[in-house]
């Protein structure tokens, strides 16, 4: 098979990838970044066909190349150590418990987030001591905020409302774990943070970012059809995060 039919039909793969994340509503635009890796794919297919490539320089093109396996090998070790969370252990008869928010519709809460209380909801019958702190503001496309939405499932699902503290200010993972220091101290208490699986690193990162001292995640599950988008947004949001903490 010629070179360009492998981008003409990886650009396709991408696209339609990207309109099943787009149809799945995930509450963002990351499903434009499938688009992009299409169009860009296509337009190296595009190349290779016309052979337009043929006249740079060989200096050029040792150089590109270098700069891509450098690329390669970073997104490989970021992806590795997000992998590295989907073993985690949470500690037992943590004094809070921290869960994550992710959209909420009308109907209740998105796949991920439901991932998210159900094992929350698990932990917390067995581990009875333990405040929960559900954590989430309102997007612009949900109709009340996440951390409402959480807190009424939970209470459906049998865990007493008296148990549960909500915040419901934050709009991304570094305000969740900021904003919900107001009902703790980071560093005395022991905290068990829940989310999914490929978000437990980015997680980890950010607690230790914002003092917590004695932290430990649940992992919940994920789709595996979506779990190449999450990773990859994953991906981005650590580089994201470890440029925004070196620039301090």
């Amino acid at each position: 098979m010629r070179i360009y039919c492998v981008f003409v039909i990886l650009a396709v793969i991408c696209l339609l990838y990207g309109l099943l994340v787009m149809v799945a509503g995930s509450g963002t635009g990351f499903f434009l970044v499938w688009v992009l890796i299409s169009a860009f794919l296509g337009l190296c297919g595009f190349a290779a066909r016309k052979q337009l490539l043929s006249g740079i320089p060989a200096a050029v093109k040792i150089a590109a190349a270098a700069l891509f396996l450098i690329l390669l090998f970073f997104f490989a070790f970021i992806q590795a150590r997000i992998i590295s969370g989907f073993s985690a252990e949470p500690e037992q008869g943590a004094d809070y418990m921290i869960i994550l928010g992710a959209q909420v519709r009308k109907g209740g809460p998105s796949m991920v987030l439901q991932y998210r209380l159900d094992s929350a909801a698990d932990y917390l019958k067995k581990n009875t001591e333990t405040v929960c702190i559900v954590s989430g503001g309102q997007g612009h496309n949900e109709p009340f905020p996440e951390a409402e939405g959480m807190r009424d499932y939970l209470v459906r699902a049998g865990i007493c409302e008296d148990r549960i503290l909500v915040e419901d200010r934050s709009r991304n993972t570094d305000e969740n774990i900021e904003f919900s220091k107001q009902f703790l101290d980071p560093a005395k208490d022991s905290v068990c943070i829940v989310t999914n699986n490929f978000h437990v690193y980015r997680a980890l990162f950010l607690s230790e970012k914002h003092g917590y001292a004695r932290v430990s995640c649940l992992p919940a599950a994920s789709s595996p059809l979506y779990l190449p988008n999450n990773m990859l947004r994953e991906t981005l949001g650590v580089m994201k995060d470890v440029y925004l903490k070196a620039s301090r």
